[in-house]
């Protein structure tokens, strides 16, 4: 008589599956990180042709962008809840169909407050996307190949990231900007039909509480608050009071039956410090990489191209260690791996403090390779390590977590970049201060992840 496989229990929802490694479907959570990502950088770079081709002004034309972000932010936390109680697949194939359907009102957009409502609902279904994408990838092999599986994408996101304005440049220059927003549909058109064929079928989707636009709406004024703060600090370090509001909101936030869930996730899971680390890694790449391309098209007048180039050395170190950090974290263990990770990403920047114009696009492009390498052995393990720890049936919730600590963190790095950027008194010593500040920030996530698991359970 044979003997029957054990069957295995889908964090998600509950369910019990068979132990069926289905590879695609991480292939498909790794397109949509990198599309998802993409769509964060790419439209930055297209603003000004934006604002010439819908008559408006610069500052109505920067809410193409952040149409898209604040309600992604707001929503990621509120999504993790609602996707704790809805299945994977029918979630999945709806938010990645309505995510292309408002690139496309985006791209014929007639405009610019029809661009910002298609923009803006680009952004709550942006929310689902990051949210599922690591459950995806989580939930479709076994549990001793998740840190293998979550290294996909945790490794195309940020590549999405950095190759935005590389794509949006050629995309610019050869087609205009309404292309843009319609490079990303092959991209999702290959994952739903992915889904479509080998997600299990298993779970219904059902309407969001009320209690959740109370929710987003308290999340997204704290984080507004801050953001705004940051922004305008360099010019008057007063507009920092503007931050304040979010303490309050944030407290009012965690008393509601959206915030208790979610801390009591991180508190049973006790990751609350390997989230601070994403939060780390992310805003000190994210300030590097805006004081790098600061630097190379300002006081050294590269071209764009060689810019985009130069900066791509990052992504190329990271793609090259993803995978092997997912196999090493599988072999090795999740939290050596990503503190390795961390070590690496700190001394790759570290090396880039004393920048100068004698340095040639080499020198800089082989300690972004550095840097990247240490994000990419990082990735998936540190996601791993967070999606292990959930406890049954709050997948999404931990998940979300992340996501909206490391859009956190490449939200608040260029921000503090410049804070740190303009205190020197030249362009130099500026970019000098403010790579020390990403290295900084990236170093606190060797402690966070250092004491990760040292206390026992109570």
């Amino acid at each position: 008589m044979r003997a029957q496989r054990p069957s295995a229990t889908n964090d998600l929802t509950g369910h019990q599956i068979e132990p069926v490694d289905r590879w695609s479907l991480v292939v498909a959570a790794g397109m949509l990180s990198f599309v998802a990502m993409l769509d964060m950088n790419v439209v930055n770079l297209a603003l000004t042709d934006l604002a010439s081709g819908l008559h408006v002004s610069a500052g109505v034309a920067q809410w193409a962008a952040l149409g898209y972000q604040l309600p992604l932010v707001a929503l990621l936390l509120p999504a993790g809840r609602w996707l704790d109680q809805v299945g994977t697949r029918p979630a999945l194939l709806l938010a990645v169909s309505c995510f292309a359907a408002c690139s496309v009102l985006a791209a014929l957009a007639p405009w610019a407050s029809w661009l910002i409502a298609a923009r803006l609902l680009q952004g709550a279904f942006g929310a689902v996307l990051f949210v599922l994408m690591p459950v995806l990838a989580a939930t479709s092999v076994r549990p001793e190949l998740r840190a293998r599986a979550m290294s996909v994408p945790a490794t195309l996101g940020p590549l999405g990231a950095v190759t935005g304005p590389v794509v949006g440049g050629l995309l610019l220059d050869h087609f205009g900007w309404r292309a843009v927003f319609l490079v990303k549909l092959p991209v999702c058109l290959a994952a739903v039909l992915i889904v479509h064929r080998h997600a299990p079928r298993r779970g219904g989707l059902r309407l969001p509480d009320r209690g959740s636009l109370g929710d987003a709406a308290l999340i997204g004024g704290a984080v507004a608050a801050v953001l705004l703060g940051l922004t305008l600090a360099p010019t008057a370090p007063a507009w920092l009071l503007l931050a304040l509001p979010a303490v309050p909101l944030v407290l009012r936030w965690l008393r509601r039956p959206g915030g208790r869930p979610v801390a009591e996730v991180l508190r049973a899971a006790r990751t609350t410090g390997v989230n601070a680390s994403v939060l780390a890694l992310a805003a000190g790449f994210a300030a590097c990489q805006y004081l790098l391309v600061q630097q190379l098209r300002g006081p050294r007048d590269e071209s764009a191209t060689a810019t985009a180039l130069t900066m791509l050395a990052f992504p190329l170190g990271m793609v090259l260690a993803g995978r092997v950090g997912g196999r090493l974290a599988d072999r090795w263990g999740a939290r050596p791996t990503a503190l390795t990770g961390a070590v690496v990403t700190t001394c790759g920047l570290a090396s880039l403090i004393p920048v100068g114009g004698d340095w040639s696009a080499l020198d800089i492009a082989v300690r972004l390779a550095v840097a990247g390498a240490g994000m990419g052995l990082n990735g998936g393990p540190t996601q791993a390590l967070v999606m292990t720890a959930a406890p049954p049936g709050k997948l999404a919730t931990a998940g979300s977590a992340v996501q909206l600590s490391r859009s956190l963190g490449f939200a608040l790095g260029p921000a503090l970049a410049t804070a740190a950027a303009l205190a020197g008194d030249r362009a130099t010593t500026g970019t000098h201060a403010g790579i020390a500040l990403a290295t900084v920030a990236a170093a606190t996530a060797v402690p966070l992840l250092a004491l990760h698991g040292r206390r026992p359970r109570a």
